[in-house]
């Protein structure tokens, strides 16, 4: 079965979230409205829609880290990774947890970073070597 993710959830301003999306991570833009906007988020559709952002806390254990919860979050090959990585370095962002790697030498080791959008929306970048190696046990 093929299928598309789709995950819809509040922003505050649609043109920061076009400067956000569009111009910092390189989204396409899909259809819009007065009150949303579609994005293809690398493969997969978000639609961001005027509206108080939703509440998230510091309560996910991952390692030595507590990550922001709920979060949405993105797996890419380590080249893309790093090239995301130096994107949001080049442009100012505040990571919530800085780029590094993560579960070195164990079975998922991955790159990860943590940031939020300007309305307080957090994501989570991961990268794999190997994206065959996403569910290693």
């Amino acid at each position: 079965m093929k299928a598309l993710f789709h995950l819809a959830y509040h922003v505050t301003d649609l043109d920061a979230a076009r400067r956000f999306y569009g111009g910092v991570l390189g989204c396409r833009e899909g259809r819009s409205t007065d009150t949303w906007v579609d994005f293809d988020f690398f493969g997969h559709q978000i639609s961001l829609h005027l509206g108080e952002p939703f509440k998230t806390t510091d309560t996910g254990r991952v390692g030595d880290h507590w990550v922001p919860m709920p979060h949405l979050g993105l797996i890419l090959q380590r080249a893309d990774w790093q090239a995301m990585a130096d994107r949001l370095t080049a442009a100012g962002t505040a990571f919530v947890i800085a780029p590094h790697l993560r579960f070195a030498g164990q079975p998922g080791e991955q790159w990860t970073m943590f940031f939020r959008d300007p309305f307080g929306n957090p994501i989570e970048v991961k990268g794999f070597e190997d994206l065959a190696s996403v569910y290693a046990a």
